[in-house]
């Protein structure tokens, strides 16, 4: 399964002007596992553009609430662990190849929504950059380690 190609995904680090970084609790993970807002590229879809959609399908903020400040210089890789592999995507990728995109929230905390059709967090807080590290699960850590890099100028 080694020869499966990377899953075409983006990601989004929100921060607010505190430079806290948004974090939602995903409704299929273990209760202790946080995330970014991350999604696949659809066919045609430039990155971008992908990232901003997977924010406002995630978190309800669309693109007038937030401003661009960076991106990471490369494609970041993981891959699935082994208890996942052939299970998730529906078992065409061994893990995701991803772009991740920086915005700051321009809006207000009530304007953030989590109950969107397709839902995927539970619940969602802002948290300091060491603390996402610590709350991602240890497959997602190595490229959140190189996101938190790229962008801590930027971040609490």
């Amino acid at each position: 399964m080694s020869d499966l190609p990377y899953r075409p995904c983006v990601g989004v680090t929100l921060i607010n002007p505190a430079g806290l970084i948004f974090a939602g609790r995903r409704l299929d993970g273990a209760p202790e596992a946080w995330q970014m807002p991350q999604g696949g590229i659809d066919e045609g879809e430039k990155p971008r553009a992908a990232g901003l959609r997977e924010l406002a399908e995630e978190t309800g903020v669309t693109g007038d609430l937030v401003t661009f400040l960076a991106k990471t210089p490369d494609w970041l890789t993981y891959d699935l662990p082994p208890e996942l592999l052939g299970k998730v995507w529906g078992g065409k990728f061994k893990g995701q190849r991803q772009k991740w995109y920086l915005y700051r929230f321009d809006g207000r905390d009530d304007q953030v929504n989590i109950v969107q059709p397709h839902q995927e967090f539970a619940e969602w807080r802002w948290i300091a950059a060491d603390e996402m590290l610590a709350a991602i699960v240890p497959f997602k850590r190595a490229v959140y380690e190189q996101v938190i890099t790229a962008f801590r100028s930027h971040l609490a």
